[in-house]
């Protein structure tokens, strides 16, 4: 008995250390990837929902999940929503093209190197990861289907109303 105990408490520790590495790594990387100091409209990223989405510019479904993430930012960012697209591509040009052509209304980084992608160990595009207000990935899309983005929404409402 004693021994599931101990090992259910080393897993939890264990998972809320990958977790606080997570969103250090998330807010360090967000922080000093276009500046050094954070941007203005980020803040604090904790105790927010968070939305990362990693995209890239030859991506076609990341041209469709681009208007859905900027209504998104619109509907839920004063609740305490943040999502932050984070472009994978190696030729900054190609993303400021695809940003002129689908902008985005929410916080755009570049990451060309996948630093960040590999900690997300992310393997397609997009894939999108939803963090509740502790950090805890509660979420994971890969690939973006217009037909489920209500339930995509769902998700948010629901880390929302429980932060």
């Amino acid at each position: 008995m004693r021994t599931a105990s101990t090992k259910t408490v080393s897993a939890t520790r264990t998972a809320s250390a990958a977790i606080a590495l997570v969103l250090s790594a998330l807010t360090a990387f967000v922080s000093t990837s276009a500046s050094s100091a954070p941007p203005a409209e980020l803040g604090e990223l904790k105790g927010k929902v968070v939305l990362v989405d990693f995209w890239a510019s030859w991506c076609v479904p990341c041209r469709h999940s681009f208007p859905w993430m900027n209504q998104m930012q619109q509907k839920y960012g004063a609740q305490g929503l943040q999502i932050i697209g984070v472009n994978l591509d190696d030729d900054k040009s190609a993303a400021d093209k695809f940003l002129k052509e689908t902008p985005a209304k929410f916080t755009v980084r570049f990451d060309p190197a996948g630093t960040l992608a590999r900690k997300f160990d992310v393997q397609t595009m997009p894939s999108s990861y939803v963090l509740d207000s502790s950090g805890n990935v509660i979420a994971k899309h890969f690939g973006f289907k217009l037909g489920e983005a209500d339930a995509y929404e769902a998700q948010i409402r629901a880390a929302l109303a429980s932060h």
